[in-house]
């Protein structure tokens, strides 16, 4: 396993994105987003899918629509993506080296969930994580005005968890969480992508076969 390197501080709440970060969801998501998308013709690049990371499912749709010059129907298509990544959710398995921090820091800081994801979907994957009631709150789609980049759901998070923003860490998979959680003034530490994990264990791996 690849360990993360926390930033130093005094840090009294850690507040983790869902999806790519807690759980490595984000291929289950992909792939709902490809079939679904796919009835549209509508095009959706596995690298954009990844820089969107964080960014709520309406606003994808109205996105992508603007982009292809296409009428997606918006509620209809985020209820049939959400019900294609369900059916997906036996194959989901928790991103390890953040696995690890929730373990070691459960009960000693609170924690909470920052999610451009419903509630709806990230309570059924913690739920299928058996890790739902590590959280003392979840912050998602709806809750807030103003979605990654913007800094609200990470202050709305400190604010309900009682915790200063500076002395919240943040642990997040997208660039666009990271910025968010800059612009709140939190610390942060990024998350490997799928693929980059899959790199780094081989790159450790040949090391360890060249050590023998």
């Amino acid at each position: 396993m690849i360990r993360l390197k926390l930033p130093e501080g005094d840090f009294k709440a850690y507040l983790f994105d869902c999806d790519g970060t807690i759980a490595d969801s984000m291929p289950l998501h992909y792939l709902a987003w490809k079939k679904v998308l796919s009835e549209w013709n509508c095009e959706f690049a596995e690298e954009l899918f990844y820089e969107w990371g964080g960014m709520p499912v309406v606003e994808i749709i109205s996105t992508l629509n603007q982009r292809h010059g296409l009428s997606m129907p918006i509620e209809e298509l985020q209820r049939r993506k959400e019900e294609l990544f369900y059916s997906n959710l036996p194959l989901m398995r928790p991103v390890p080296e953040v696995l690890e921090h929730i373990e070691a820091g459960h009960g000693k800081v609170p924690f909470a969930v920052v999610s451009g994801s419903t509630h709806d979907s990230v309570r059924a994957s913690l739920t299928a994580l058996n890790l739902l009631d590590r959280f003392e709150t979840l912050v998602c789609a709806g809750d807030y005005k103003h979605g990654k980049p913007h800094p609200e759901p990470f202050l709305l998070a400190a604010d309900r968890l009682g915790v200063a923003p500076e002395h919240c860490l943040v642990f997040e998979d997208a660039q666009m969480g990271i910025d968010a959680a800059t612009a709140a003034g939190m610390a942060s530490v990024r998350i490997a992508a799928p693929w980059e994990r899959a790199a780094a264990k081989e790159l450790l791996l040949a090391e360890a076969v060249g050590n023998r």
